[in-house]
């Protein structure tokens, strides 16, 4: 009796060690509070946004036996709301589990709903889930759920590319072309083993297993993606978008298998964290949205259990300007989910040297600033960003007379609307994403500010700026409580 006492009460110690080792697991000081991060480990690239059976499903490059690149996974989020996430195990695993041999790793790739059950193994009425991914030596593969994404096996026929040294192929993106009625995969390679040619290749598919050779774009790097999109929301003007994996993009006009670019090369963040995006078509009554998340790359967390976070899901348009046609990138509308407290002024106007601290009363470590500015006569305006004890606290800075707007060593060029400039920034405990001019530029950035500093700043210099309207709000953790 008393051994079995022994035995449950180790049980019971052990149980309320791993729940509180769980709870703990996003209390960190550099855990995002409202930007997804795994659990544990190494994340990488998004590779796959779906929509299916009354949710939102995230895949992505994970390692899950470190803090580092390497013996590439597949992860699996859900969420019904596109904010909150729900882990779920690990979904596809490498070929060869050996965790010395990474040639057959799932590497980036994407992943579709076989609404018409074209690769031909559906069961039932529930449709299929078709994963494309990279092997690093193993060419390009399959891999597919038939119970809504809960376990996957292998395509037999794998795969479905051959492997070719040369070419270094990787980042299968698969969509649907409708005019064609056929599938196409974008994917990055090297024709002929030369650097000169690396870019883009377009083949075909009707069946998803039999791929055929199209056509080839040089001059682009990383994990691609692309879609149309209407221009000023106008469905008699639209655009193919091609992303590249910095998330630099072209426009132009695609046949279903030939894209022939129509504008210079564009980036669409400027900041030095952003990589490897994916995008979801959303139809929510009569409202079409294009919804965007991708990687924040490069992060350092120090001592977390954990490596890499997405970035807050954004909504992308084009829109015409004077001088061209140009994407947009604003917050999705879903982060009005987490807004708490508000603070707000409207029609202040600062003095360098005779005003205070205007937004003295802000603090948090995760909050949202969204503000317009009149120029006035001032040289230069910004925040100081999360500052703190030992914190001098992180820049972002205009200025007028370069038209540039700067964060952590990044700058873009920004011009005035009618002398104004719009800011949108989300921050986290480890990151700031800046959406300026309703989108039109945006900067994403990874930083570690020391843990407590919660303290903001807004300055002007050289003369008067006028904050036609500012608002701040405290944003909540999408994370279990203590």
């Amino acid at each position: 009796m008393n051994s079995r006492i022994t035995i449950i009460l180790i049980l019971l110690v052990a149980t309320f060690h791993s729940l509180a080792q769980k709870s703990e697991l996003y209390q960190e000081p550099y855990r995002p509070q409202y930007h997804y991060s795994p659990e544990r480990n190494w994340m990488g690239e998004p590779t796959g946004l779906i929509w299916y059976e009354g949710a939102y499903h995230l895949f992505f490059q994970v390692n899950p036996i470190g803090n580092d690149a390497g013996y590439y996974h597949w992860g699996h989020a859900v969420s019904e709301d596109l904010v909150h996430w729900k882990h779920l195990p690990v979904a596809i695993f490498p070929d060869d589990l050996s965790e010395e041999i990474e040639k057959c790793t799932v590497g980036p790739g994407s992943i579709i709903v076989d609404e018409n059950n074209h690769l031909g193994l559906q069961e039932g009425d529930k449709k299929t889930l078709v994963a494309f991914y990279t092997s690093l030596q193993c060419g390009q593969r399959i891999a597919f759920s038939q119970d809504g994404g809960n376990s996957w096996k292998k395509y037999t026929g794998n795969p479905i590319i051959p492997f070719d040294e040369t070419e270094e192929a990787i980042a299968p993106r698969v969509f649907w072309f409708e005019e064609g009625n056929h599938w196409v995969m974008a994917i990055y390679r090297k024709p002929d083993n030369d650097d000169r040619l690396r870019g883009i290749s377009f083949y075909t598919s009707d069946n998803l297993k039999e791929w055929t050779y199209q056509s080839h774009l040089a001059g682009f790097r990383g994990s691609p993606e692309m879609l149309e999109l209407k221009v000023n929301n106008r469905p008699d003007e639209k655009r193919w978008v091609l992303f590249e994996g910095d998330g630099s993009y072209v426009m132009g006009n695609f046949d279903g298998k030939t894209f022939t670019a129509s504008s210079i090369r564009m980036k669409s963040d400027f900041g030095k964290n952003y990589y490897g995006t994916r995008i979801l078509p959303v139809t929510d009554g009569k409202e079409n949205r294009i919804i965007q998340i991708s990687w924040m790359k490069d992060g350092t967390y120090p001592n977390m259990p954990f490596s890499g976070q997405m970035t807050f899901p954004s909504e992308l348009s084009l829109r015409m300007f004077n001088n061209g046609i140009y994407l947009i990138r604003q917050p999705a509308k879903e982060i009005e989910k987490l807004q708490g407290k508000k603070l707000s002024w409207e029609k202040e106007n600062l003095i360098p040297g005779l005003n205070s601290n205007l937004i003295k009363k802000a603090k948090g470590e995760q909050i949202r600033i969204k503000g317009q500015f009149d120029l006035k006569t001032c040289d230069s305006f910004g925040l100081m960003l999360r500052i703190g004890k030992k914190e001098t606290g992180t820049e972002l800075m205009y200025n007028v007379k370069r038209k540039a707007l700067t964060l952590l060593g990044q700058t873009v060029s920004l011009e005035p609307v009618d002398n104004k400039i719009y800011l949108d920034i989300l921050i986290d405990r480890s990151s700031v994403e800046v959406y300026a001019n309703n989108g039109r530029a945006v900067i994403t950035a990874v930083f570690s500010p020391t843990e407590g500093s919660d303290n903001y700043v807004l300055y002007n210099t050289g003369g008067e700026l006028m904050v036609d309207q500012l608002e701040i709000f405290e944003l909540s953790t999408i994370w279990p409580l203590k």
